[in-house]
């Protein structure tokens, strides 16, 4: 029985009111469907759409013994083939130590044959329960019969025992249109809740009400307020994905709860959670898979400890123990803030998740004398930190920071065999990390952020022949986060494949020789030396044509929409300099010769500047482009698109040659 069916049985009164006045319900019971839903051809507000989620809903309410308990319905419609993957269903959910439970999943493919409704139930037997980790495991099915006019439903029951603090995460949007999600809770006010709202569309049902609730019977009965609330969201827009855009978690609209108190009735007792960064900090430090591992004993760990302290400076004993962790250990791609087996069983196996990985990291480098820090993170995919919500479930890794003086500190991370000591993840940017010194008491937000551009030069010395060909050589220069992304996808797709990208996949631009310099060195610039032809298609003996904009990975526009759903992250300040010198065939001069121009952002947060002269039977040609800043609102984009649209006619406006 459940402690506030009598609020709910009003509800149900209200929607069958709402029936006998035929006005249009945005829900329904499981196994109920209106045939136009199943005769529906396209979403009315989204017309491209593969599939709607034709409803979804959430009642959120506090069962007789507190528990936490979320009864879901989704129904989804399938317009065509590409829509089919929606066939495939995950629920993830917190199982480890009882402290979540999913039960009563059903799930079925309602299809319309002719006028005779069919459907397709979901065996059990092919509901499959998985253990992700110790904390996390999931639920998996697929959707028989499945085709393009197939709606397909499911709903189960999620109840979280273990914690007065699980009320889930509800999205109102998807990478799909949504025609109608609802959340609905019933809270009891002896808990108090603190909501982390993320929504740009008005709500259609903003519904605040309250009743009387009771515990128990006679001296011993618990009476409170039930505070619910329905929100809602009609016609909600897919969110596409986005050059440039950070996670679904920045970006779906969303709302989120923080247990900030319990209070019992009549004056009793008040338990305050963890809603200050000191508290979530404290929390850290004495939980036993976080702060319980940082003064683990490791197998063998003396004799890296004692070479690490021969070593004469602090940079040479962090880069030495830094390297020795991330080739010694793999990650096993699960991102954590907390361990799963520990940090000795990681290192003996030589493979762990990310927390036990850089917490291995955080000790040797404390054995050995290095001040530092474990500090929590967010990478970019799991979402941006909001530091007016401490809540440690915004984190999802562990690194070592280490500060080097008043400006600058290390940020390491050894899960990636091309990160590097001395910069921070560029998956980290833009965000805060946590940082926790127990010692001291200290807990600390420290916003990351790379101040120093990242740079890319080009220099390209090449000659051109009246048949219409172009060879030469070019040299690339790259640093910091350039030099990491050269070499991860040199690394990563072999040089065949490298060559490829650094043509751009033109087929008229052939690489005959490649030579990688400081591929090993992560202290220095990574210089690669290129031979190369490249075939002036368009050139007819009589006029030459060729665009200087080779080697420089800016041919194409990432800004094409003429819309943007989500903020611009570029994550770090990458700026670019191409130099070329090319020696014009004997014969010919300079027919149509692109002005030397300037061009910035209103807000100067872009410039590029482009200077080409002829002179002595040369063409010399230099694009600089530079960035002041790293991140660009959605509310700008009209800007951004315009400059961008703008840079790349000045980046490919050809040079014009004809023969005298």
């Amino acid at each position: 029985m459940k402690l506030f069916t009598p609020l709910l049985a009003i509800g149900c009164a209200v929607l069958q009111l709402s029936a006998t006045a035929q006005v249009v319900k945005p829900t329904q019971p499981y196994g109920k469907i209106d045939k136009a839903d199943l005769e529906l051809k396209t979403c009315s507000f989204e017309p491209d759409a593969n599939a709607m989620v034709l409803f979804e809903k959430g009642d959120l309410y506090f069962d007789q013994d507190f528990n936490i308990v979320l009864e879901y319905h989704k129904r989804v419609k399938i317009f065509n083939e590409n829509g089919k993957d929606q066939a495939n269903v995950k629920i993830d959910y917190y199982g480890g130590n009882h402290y979540e439970n999913v039960t009563n999943i059903q799930a079925e493919t309602i299809n319309l044959e002719g006028d005779k409704v069919e459907i397709t139930k979901v065996d059990k037997k092919q509901i499959f329960n998985q253990i992700i980790d110790k904390a996390e495991n999931q639920y998996t099915f697929s959707f028989p019969n499945v085709k393009a006019g197939s709606v397909i439903e499911y709903k189960y029951v999620r109840t979280v025992t273990g914690s007065y603090n699980g009320i889930p995460d509800w999205f109102f949007q998807a990478h799909i249109p949504v025609k109608y999600s609802e959340l609905d809770t019933a809270i009891p006010d002896i808990f108090t809740f603190k909501t982390q709202i993320h929504t740009v569309q008005p709500w259609v049902k903003d519904k605040p009400s309250s009743s009387s609730g009771t515990l128990g019977t006679g001296t011993n009965a618990l009476t409170f307020t039930v505070v619910k609330n329905e929100r809602a969201l009609e016609n909600i827009p897919s969110l596409p994905d986005e050059p440039y855009m950070t996670s679904d978690n920045d970006n779906l609209q969303s709302i989120y709860f923080q247990l900030v108190n319990i209070t019992a009735p009549a004056g009793g007792f008040i338990k305050n959670y963890a809603d200050t960064w000191p508290k979530v900090g404290e929390a850290l430090a004495d939980n036993d898979d976080f702060g319980g591992q940082l003064k683990r004993k490791l197998t063998n760990e003396e004799p890296i400890i004692a070479k690490a302290k021969t070593l004469k400076t602090q940079d040479e004993k962090i880069s030495y123990i830094f390297n020795e962790v991330k080739n010694t250990l793999k990650w096993n791609n699960v991102d954590r803030w907390y361990t799963n087996e520990g940090t000795r069983s990681a290192w003996d196996k030589k493979s762990g998740n990310s927390t036990e990985i850089n917490i291995i990291l955080y000790h040797l480098l404390k054995q050995a004398g290095v001040d530092v820090y474990p500090m929590v993170v967010s990478t970019r995919a799991h979402g941006k930190v909001n530091p007016a919500f401490p809540f440690t479930y915004q984190f999802n890794r562990t690194v070592a920071y280490v500060p080097i003086d008043s400006t600058t500190h290390y940020v390491l991370d050894a899960t990636s065999k091309y990160n590097v000591y001395n910069e921070t993840p560029d998956n980290l940017l833009n965000s805060f990390g946590f940082c926790i010194n127990k010692e001291k008491a200290a807990y600390d937000l420290v916003f990351l952020e790379k101040a120093k551009p990242s740079y890319r030069s080009v220099y390209i010395q090449a000659e051109i022949t009246p048949d219409g060909q172009m060879s030469g050589t070019a040299s690339i220069n790259s640093s910091s986060y350039s030099r990491i992304k050269a070499v991860r996808d040199y690394k990563t797709d072999g040089e065949k494949k490298y060559m490829e990208s650094l043509t751009d996949h033109d087929n008229n631009l052939k690489i005959s020789s490649l030579k990688m310099d400081g591929l090993e060195i992560d202290s220095i610039p990574l210089t690669q030396n290129i031979d190369f032809k490249l075939d002036l298609t368009g050139s007819d003996g009589t006029y030459i044509y060729f665009a200087p904009n080779i080697f420089t990975s800016l041919h194409t526009n990432p800004f094409l929409s003429e819309n943007r759903h989500s903020d611009i992250d570029f994550g770090y300040r990458n700026n670019c300099s191409v130099t070329g010198m090319y020696k014009i065939p004997a014969g010919y001069k300079a027919d149509a010769l692109p002005k030397s121009v300037s061009m910035v952002m209103p807000d100067k947060s872009i410039s590029i500047k482009r200077i080409i002269v002829e002179q002595d039977g040369m063409i010399r040609v230099s694009y600089q482009l530079a960035y002041a800043k790293t991140v660009f609102f959605k509310e700008d984009y009209d800007q951004l698109h315009e400059f961008y649209k703008k840079m790349q006619e000045l980046l490919n406006e050809q040079i014009v040659l004809k023969k005298s």
